[in-house]
């Protein structure tokens, strides 16, 4: 299941997401304590962040003095439960969520606490973000959740022997990494690792190929449902460009077999039968799993997405998961407690070197020297910066539109890319979701 791998972080504290569900005891609803206040917390389960959550948890109740509790559900568990808990008595005060157009269903629903007064009243805490992670829980110009655990961009990895016997460098633009496509065929070695039997590994091509011709603005009307968004030359062009490149042959012949469960995909760039790969930072989790000497001898090279010199998007802007988030249930009857957590905990010292020394990367500023002692500390840093730098922080766009759009727009790209589907006919299909 695609999110729950995305969900895999680096570091060598790395664990596969657990299958079962677990709940916590003795409660009926809000807060963890029927005599008085108190803060439930609802997670995704992952065994090293939980354990982060829970000693914040904990450690914020102990000095409110008031009850705690964590309550976690797997991923698909999760989504369905908490659609039917808020609204009712039996909702958290605090919930997990993806932020981006998962958080805007709530919403709409008036069924989150609008946390800008906090945010504004708490001015070190709110800047203690990374304001491209942070705005990506801002909908309609105000703020409904905050950063809780690390960031996943999208980077092009490469495999730095291949490079060096081919005698090249990573690409800085489009036009680099077209004749790098060349050069990679003329050795024998597939230029880009595409996991196609998976479409939304598709999606990080057609995302910066977005991004880059046309700018940020293109998916956010998309994404706000503004009529013939999908249509706009951008749109069209990126598409476009996702065809040339399988032309090419950019992925070789078998792309749309290969898959990146189970390492597959990871082995063809970690083996030096692939050159390049477009992937989540969890790629590096990855190859410590599957590959941990291609990893350990130096060979994994990063870099950014490239630049396209006759692009108006900034080529500084990335796309990926920005973070997960967490906000507060509207009707919770401890909203004051559950917004003081947030406030107290989120950014605090204790908080972020928890999240450090799991692997992650957090989205708070000012954290360079923590990351610069850490085991794999040229790519957390590589990855810090790199957000760091970005005027924008894209959210994957199969979380940022409604689910049965999201689909739909697999689907078809798959379509697209196996050249049985026009850019036209893509973007009249998308518009028909709107």
């Amino acid at each position: 299941m695609r999110r729950i791998t995305r969900s895999h972080m680096l570091g060598s504290a790395f664990v596969a997401l657990a299958l079962g569900l677990t709940t916590a005891c003795g409660t009926s609803g809000p807060g963890a304590g029927d005599d008085g206040p108190g803060v439930e917390v609802w997670v995704v389960e992952d065994a090293t962040v939980n354990e982060v959550v829970q000693t914040a948890v904990d450690t914020y109740s102990e000095n409110a003095g008031i009850e705690g509790e964590v309550v976690t559900y797997v991923n698909d568990a999760y989504k369905q439960r908490i659609q039917v808990a808020l609204g009712s008595p039996e909702a958290p005060d605090v919930f997990f969520n993806w932020g981006g157009g998962n958080l805007a269903e709530y919403v709409k629903a008036d069924q989150v606490v609008d946390l800008t007064e906090a945010l504004e009243a708490n001015p070190e805490f709110k800047e203690a973000f990374l304001p491209s992670v942070l705005d990506v829980a801002k909908i309609d110009g105000s703020y409904y959740g905050v950063p809780m655990q690390g960031v996943l961009p999208v980077v092009l990895f490469y495999n730095k022997k291949v490079f060096e016997d081919a005698g090249v460098e990573p690409p800085a633009t489009y036009d680099d990494l077209l004749d790098l496509v060349d050069t990679f065929k003329k050795e024998g070695v597939t230029p880009i690792v595409l996991p196609g039997a998976q479409a939304w590994t598709e999606l990080m091509w057609l995302e910066y190929l977005v991004d880059r011709v046309g700018g940020a603005d293109v998916f956010q009307a998309i994404a706000a449902g503004e009529e013939g968004a999908w249509s706009d030359p951008a749109v069209i062009k990126a598409l476009e460009m996702c065809q040339d490149l399988v032309e090419r042959g950019a992925f070789g012949d078998n792309f749309s077999s290969l898959t990146s469960d189970n390492g597959s995909a990871s082995t063809v760039l970690a083996s030096g039968k692939g050159a390049m790969y477009l992937m989540g930072t969890w790629e590096l989790s990855n190859q410590i799993e599957n590959n941990p000497d291609f990893v350990a001898n130096g060979d994994l090279g990063f870099a950014a997405f490239p630049a396209l010199e006759d692009g108006e998007g900034d080529p500084a802007a990335i796309v990926g998961n920005p973070s997960n988030y967490f906000s507060v249930n509207s009707d919770s009857p401890n909203t004051q407690e559950a917004i003081n957590f947030l406030v107290e905990s989120m950014a605090s010292d204790a908080y972020v070197e928890d999240l450090i020394e799991i692997g992650h990367v957090p989205a708070v500023a000012g954290i360079e020297d923590k990351l610069a002692e850490t085991e794999h500390a040229e790519f957390t840093t590589f990855t810090y910066q790199l957000v760091s730098d970005a005027p924008t922080f894209t959210q994957s766009w199969d979380q940022a539109i409604p689910p049965s759009a999201a689909e739909t727009m697999l689907t078809n790209l798959q379509l697209v890319f196996l050249g049985d589907m026009t850019p036209e006919e893509f973007a009249e299909a998308m518009e028909a979701t709107q």
